[in-house]
């Protein structure tokens, strides 16, 4: 594909993708429950390219188990929704429920929502939200592109994580998918740490 069509194709991808994220129910479930919803990563930051990934961080006080299981209950109430998973870090420092949603839509797509519900007040609450933002105050049009297009050349197989583009391309000027792959070795090998450019 040449850039015109990258650009056409995730632009289409993305308007599905808010399609999706407002059809589904699922970010209404979490606020008819009394939380804050907010729309993170690719798709907030117009670089979803091909995967049909929603990431949402949502926030409330006082989350335990059994409320946010009861929240869950709601979504595995949804048409559409097949599958629920969960990671339970409410005694982490993330103070936080990990929600994996599989999501078939009506006309047969399958899409994925990540949610993770974070309480409300703690370290990590808004701070994906302010990468994201600083993410598109940053990115230049070509870094953009260049983003898009590494994506799109990434088979499917391959693990990517969508902040190692950002970081490789907006910090560290990465333009090709094969010097992407030269550089992940060297930042997987640093202590883990969350990237805000």
């Amino acid at each position: 594909m040449n850039q015109k069509e990258i650009n056409e194709l995730a632009a289409a991808n993305q308007r599905k993708a808010h399609e999706v994220y407002a059809s589904s129910g699922i970010p209404q479930v979490w606020e008819d429950a009394g939380c804050r919803v907010e729309l993170i990563g690719s798709l907030k930051m117009g670089l979803l390219a091909s995967h049909r990934d929603i990431d949402i961080h949502v926030y409330s006080s006082g989350i335990t188990e059994e409320s946010t299981f009861a929240v869950a209950a709601g979504m595995a109430a949804l048409p559409g929704v097949q599958e629920i998973t969960c990671i339970n870090g409410l005694h982490t420092d993330e103070h936080c429920m990990a929600w994996h949603v599989k999501y078939l839509t009506p006309d047969g797509e399958q899409w994925k929502f990540d949610i993770i519900h974070i309480e409300s007040g703690t370290e990590y609450d808004g701070y994906f939200e302010r990468m994201a933002g600083r993410i598109m105050n940053v990115i230049t049009p070509e870094q953009r592109e260049l983003i898009l297009r590494m994506k799109f050349e990434t088979p499917e197989a391959e693990i990517i994580h969508g902040v190692e583009y950002y970081e490789a391309v907006i910090a560290d000027g990465i333009s090709t998918l094969d010097e992407l792959r030269k550089w992940l070795p060297e930042h997987r090998a640093k202590a883990p740490y969350y990237w805000i450019p």
